[in-house]
């Protein structure tokens, strides 16, 4: 393995029904229900695996059976988990979603256990195991919503990550402004959609590049804003680069965000320019969501 990027966020058990027709309120439709080992960290982490990035997770699941399943799984996709919390009093964490053909129906994450861990989860960056206050984390940093609203705020202006090239998820659009304080405070790469730029910035986008653009106006160091079938766009104060994703047919969704955050981070990590490391992250999401992927 090359590079060093420690994820930051939750590693939980996905368990998604899917149907392969359009779905609606109060459906009940025949479809197929499978669990996996999911979560933003979890994500990113794995996708940049294969891309032969060294994924070291920083989370916390349960002193339990499935904490101990999932933490397996992640050993056999190559990712570090020695410095992942074991929380005694909280089980694993777990995500719920219902997709249809149309899309994601509804989802529900109970992250409680990485909520209820706080900075205990840092703590490997401060005791010299990864890093120390003097000397701070220098690698790749990847940092989702699902932590809570006091941690990212203080971690927005903590000199933990002051040397850290410091990459964004907000996990959801319900918890998108979580990442306002990166936003204010000018750091971090910052990858969101459509919606969720919205939610950051209080209005609504039609397109990428009017998101993208609105974010580095508001303070954003940079932002990397995709939508769906249309154009995605990276903004920094020195412009917009954008490129379309291939047409494709819909398989999955859920995890699709974090594949292309993971692919864009390791495309730059090997050199690629803007440009090339937006079109290859589509690339590769576009699989993922097609059921191409390895």
């Amino acid at each position: 393995m090359g590079t060093d990027i420690l994820c930051i966020g939750s590693v939980l058990w996905d368990v998604i029904g899917r149907a392969p027709c359009d779905m609606h309120q109060g459906a009940d439709v025949a479809g197929e229900i499978t669990r996996l080992p999911g979560g933003v960290a979890l994500n990113i982490a794995k996708t940049c695996a294969q891309f032969d990035l060294r994924p070291i997770l920083l989370s916390a699941v349960g002193q339990d059976r499935p904490g101990d399943e999932l933490l397996a799984a992640c050993g056999e996709m190559g990712l570090v988990t020695a410095h992942v919390h074991r929380a005694a009093r909280h089980a694993t964490d777990r995500y719920m979603a219902v997709e249809g053909a149309n899309g994601v129906v509804a989802a529900i994450a109970d992250a409680r256990t990485l909520e209820a861990a706080g900075e205990v989860i840092l703590d490997p960056l401060r005791s010299g195991a990864l890093a120390t206050q003097e000397a701070p984390f220098p690698g790749l940093v990847s940092l989702d919503g699902n932590l809570t609203q006091a941690l990212l705020t203080q971690l927005a202006q903590s000199p933990m990550l002051a040397r850290a090239d410091l990459r964004l998820a907000p996990a959801s659009p319900g918890k998108a402004e979580r990442l306002r304080p990166f936003v204010e405070a000018g750091r971090g790469v910052l990858y969101v959609n459509c919606e969720e730029a919205g939610r950051v910035c209080g209005t609504r986008f039609a397109t990428s590049q009017a998101a993208a653009e609105t974010l580095i106006e508001r303070g954003a160091a940079r932002a990397i804003v995709t939508h769906g079938g249309d154009a995605a766009t990276d903004a920094t104060s020195d412009g917009a680069v954008s490129a379309a994703p291939a047409a494709i047919e819909v398989k999955r969704l859920t995890g699709a965000g974090d594949t292309f955050m993971a692919a864009h981070i390791a495309a730059e990590a090997k050199g690629a320019d803007r440009r090339t490391a937006l079109q290859e992250a589509l690339g590769t999401a576009g699989a993922f969501v097609a059921g191409t992927d390895p």
